[in-house]
């Protein structure tokens, strides 16, 4: 299989050469938390699905401050980014009930960063089996939930106690 048919992605595809500015700046003023896909704002961050997701339930955890790096970052900022990924986990293993989690940080073009000048982290659950014959054979990868499920889900569990 050659192609795998994804008509959501136009929108992206046909405007990302016309893109002004920083995604992760613009997201947080957007005026709609629920077409911003911002889950859980902080005092220093906010997270974020992943429109273009490694694996179902894959968010991202990014400061509101515009650095490329954590270096840069203030000790608050840090504090509070962790604080931020440790609530989201919860809530992914409350909502999607991984095995595991991949968590990381890209920073730079080398290192495989998308959004090189705005650092963030990326949080990413994994299941026991969860890569299948599709990315071997077809060179595609299965999401099985749609982002506004996902996000009505986890938007539940952010208003929750965990």
């Amino acid at each position: 299989m050659d192609r795998l048919w994804a008509p959501w992605r136009t929108k992206y595809i046909t405007n990302v050469n016309s893109m002004k500015g920083c995604i992760f700046c613009s997201k947080p003023g957007s005026g709609s938390d629920r077409k911003a896909r911002i889950i859980e704002r902080s005092k220093h961050s906010f997270s974020i699905l992943n429109i273009y997701p490694y694996n179902n339930g894959h968010l991202m955890i990014v400061p509101f401050r515009h650095v490329n790096s954590l270096t840069k970052l203030t000790d608050a900022e840090l504090l509070d980014m962790l604080r931020l990924l440790n609530k989201t986990q919860r809530m992914l293993e409350k909502a999607l009930k991984p095995d595991g989690f991949n968590i990381g940080v890209n920073i730079g073009r080398s290192a495989g960063a998308g959004v090189r000048g705005h650092v963030h982290m990326h949080i990413v659950p994994r299941w026991n089996g969860d890569v299948n014959f599709m990315p071997i054979f077809a060179s595609s990868k299965v999401i099985s939930q749609s982002l506004d499920s996902l996000y009505a889900i986890l938007k539940k569990c952010s208003r929750e106690k965990i």
